[in-house]
């Protein structure tokens, strides 16, 4: 069969590229065409356009790129039109994916969507285009499961790619320590993937660890972001740097601080005790967030995924240094605080139940397109 994929960002290309190598594997005829990364391409995809010429995010970048934004959307139905794929397989990317979906709804062209968009934290009304214009869809979160039935529309879950890329990695005999003991406790320093959000966070986390004893902090880098930027923020301050390898620091952490996101879980996957950081710009907007866009209770996976509160969440004005040493030192020891963490992690990883989320999705998705007529 003849698959078209669409990813928009570096992790989409991620997830995208391990769903394809899973469907050759259940489909020795499956060809490929992508709007995606280096990755999909290098799983066989013929790549038509890579997502950095439209990677933009912030209403003043897109506004100012958004000729370049829907010159690309045309390009991607032109080549779809054209190419008359069996189905499109929509991968996370929500803003430009959902849009996409109308389009080639109208050709007649079956669309699968992998890695849902957050419609259950914000923009709700998204899922009407969903129900309209996606055919079926894919997600890596189990509670979505209920939250789309509750919107009379089924999903499939399939698990979390995450579970999968831990389990690899660990898997990995060849790996080696990122980070030599020398008898301290590692606490690993997950500040965001970008610059606004490492500028906001980084330094309240550097703040709050300074004149705690026996534990070294060290900092998992973003890919992308140049080391002259951390550099700027550190300004002399002895903190250790690892690039392009965070799950190596993660393996040698006895502790944590992380910004929300996947990052919440991967921590959690690796068993290290954490608190959850995320400093938001401006009271006014943080209040208009947390009151009237943002419809959830927790904002790190681990609590969404585990339905309570394992991890400590400090978000907005309750981010400070204060409150971050408070939670942060009891699990430093083996104390009630850091066994609690670590139970429910336990908990979290049965149910988001074992690794095979890319192979589990591509048999779905063949088994969907063999049987089902749309």
């Amino acid at each position: 069969m003849k698959y078209y994929v669409v990813a928009g960002e570096a992790s989409g290309d991620i997830h995208a590229s391990n769903l394809m190598k899973a469907i050759i594997q259940k489909d020795d005829s499956a060809k490929f065409r992508c709007f995606g990364g280096d990755l999909m391409q290098a799983a066989g995809g013929t790549l038509v356009r890579h997502y950095r010429d439209l990677a933009y995010m912030g209403f003043i970048p897109v506004f100012l790129h958004l000729g370049t934004i829907l010159g690309g959307a045309r390009q991607c139905i032109d080549d779809i039109s054209s190419w008359k794929p069996d189905v499109v397989i929509l991968v996370d990317y929500p803003g430009f994916n959902l849009s996409l979906a109308q389009k080639v709804h109208k050709l007649g062209i079956p669309v699968y969507y992998y890695i849902s968009p957050k419609v259950w934290a914000w923009k709700s009304w998204r899922i009407r285009k969903i129900r309209k214009y996606v055919d079926e869809m894919f997600s890596i979160l189990p509670f979505e499961v209920d939250y789309f039935k509750r919107h009379n529309y089924k999903i499939h879950y399939v698990g979390n790619p995450t579970v999968d890329e831990v389990s690899d990695y660990m898997a990995d005999k060849k790996r080696q320590p990122v980070i030599e003991d020398d008898g301290r406790r590692v606490v690993a320093l997950l500040a965001g993937s970008r610059r606004a959000e490492i500028s906001r966070n980084l330094p309240i986390m550097l703040e709050a660890l300074e004149g705690i004893d026996c534990i070294r902090p060290v900092l998992a880098c973003a890919p992308g972001i140049e080391p002259e930027f951390y550099d700027s923020i550190l300004a002399g301050n002895e903190v250790e740097k690892v690039y392009g390898n965070t799950y190596g620091v993660l393996e040698c952490a006895y502790a944590a601080l992380v910004t929300s996101g996947t990052a919440t879980l991967e921590t959690a996957l690796f068993s290290v005790p954490q608190v959850v950081c995320y400093r938001l710009p401006g009271r006014w907007f943080t209040r208009f967030m947390r009151k009237v866009l943002i419809r959830v209770r927790f904002i790190s996976l681990v609590n969404l995924v585990s339905f309570s509160e394992v991890v400590p969440e400090l978000v907005a004005d309750d981010m400070n240094a204060q409150n971050i040493r408070t939670h942060l030192i009891p699990l430093l020891s083996d104390t009630l605080e850091r066994r609690m963490q670590l139970d429910g992690y336990e908990q979290m990883k049965h149910i988001l139940g074992p690794a095979g989320a890319p192979y589990r999705a591509a048999g779905k998705m063949i088994s969907l397109l063999e049987t089902e007529t749309y």
